[in-house]
């Protein structure tokens, strides 16, 4: 058996863990690797961004082979104990990334530090694979679009790039040392139902659809020129149990729709996907960060992978807006 048979890992009738089980990704991977008929998953959330009700359905179906621990990857501990006799690892907790830029220290001992157990743990158990989630955020503003995987890094200025870069990092240098199997996979902008509608960091589309609901037309900062690369939750779950699945390891694959839509086309998509004739309203510009376009190339994942994006704007915008009706109670 080579080795890129070896790294080609089932997810039927295997034992699994999932850090950040319970947030928006990682709930929706749970959705998908109890249908697709894992043995065991157990997920390991502190439910600070996760919640309980994200995995409710998916508790329903799986009964016993789902599992919740509310617990920290900081705690070496639990995930030692956790990791044990697992076939797979799916590593989605993270902290946001205006978090990061808030909070350097804690971003530090969780990004950084938290991930470093769960590789750990992963080598020193005998974890098949790891599928790790890192982010866009590690280019910075790419020099060139379509971005491909092989951009250099030097362009981030963020701590929570500079964080998922290090990640990936140490996934390769576990490869080599102890030769651990791992995907990494980078989103790039997500969105979809279970966005986080609570708390400091709320969505610009969850404010967005507050606005329009109460008839307010949704506020732009800037001139709305700035671009990003859409890609439905589900896509990315799916690219997490094909990553899994795929005879791949010690590589890192973009994860997006290779579409570019402005932050106007954005809230005009928005509008539509609401039935509402409002408009834009735009207000002084905001130097949220200094990654004004977004695009990637996604031909490596299609190759390796066979993931490609199925769900498009208008689709997931329809999908979005009756989840966050349905959660927020609103009836018109």
């Amino acid at each position: 058996m080579t080795a890129s048979e070896k790294a080609a890992q089932p997810v039927s009738g295997q034992k699994i863990l999932v850090t950040g089980g319970a947030g928006t990704i990682g709930s929706t991977l749970v959705d998908q690797l109890v249908d697709a008929g894992a043995a065991e998953v157990v997920v390991l959330d502190n439910l600070v961004r996760g919640r309980r009700e994200n995995i409710a359905a998916a508790q329903e179906r799986a009964g016993d082979r789902l599992t919740l621990v509310e617990g920290d990857i900081n705690d070496l501990g639990v995930v030692r104990e956790l990791t044990a006799g697992k076939d797979l690892v799916f590593h989605l907790a993270a902290l946001r990334i205006t978090q990061c830029a808030e909070q350097p220290r804690t971003a530090l001992e969780s990004l950084v530090d938290g991930t470093f157990s769960v590789i750990e743990q992963a080598a020193e158990a005998g974890v098949k694979k790891v599928v790790a989630s890192s982010s866009a955020s590690v280019y910075g503003l790419a020099e060139e679009f379509p971005t491909t995987e092989r951009h250099h890094p030097y362009n981030n200025d963020t701590f929570y790039g500079a964080a998922k870069a290090f990640n990936e990092g140490m996934l390769r240098s576990f490869h080599a040392m102890k030769g651990l199997d791992y995907v990494a996979l980078r989103y790039f902008n997500v969105y979809g139902p279970r966005m986080d509608a609570y708390g400091v960091y709320t969505e610009v589309l969850i404010r967005w659809m507050e606005r329009i609901q109460r008839g307010e037309r949704p506020l732009i900062f800037g001139d709305g020129l700035q671009t990003m690369d859409f890609v439905h939750v589900h896509d990315i779950a799916r690219a997490n149990v094909l990553a899994a699945q795929a005879p791949v390891t010690d590589d890192v694959y973009n994860i997006a729709t290779a579409q570019e839509i402005s932050l106007a086309g954005l809230a005009d998509a928005l509008l539509k996907a609401m039935d509402s004739d409002l408009t834009p309203e735009f207000g002084p510009a905001r130097q949220v960060n200094g990654v004004t376009r977004r695009l990637a190339d996604i031909s490596a994942a299609a190759r390796d992978l066979g993931w490609k994006p199925t769900i498009g704007m208008d689709e997931g915008l329809r999908g979005l807006v009756a989840w966050w009706k349905q959660e927020t109670g609103v009836t018109a």
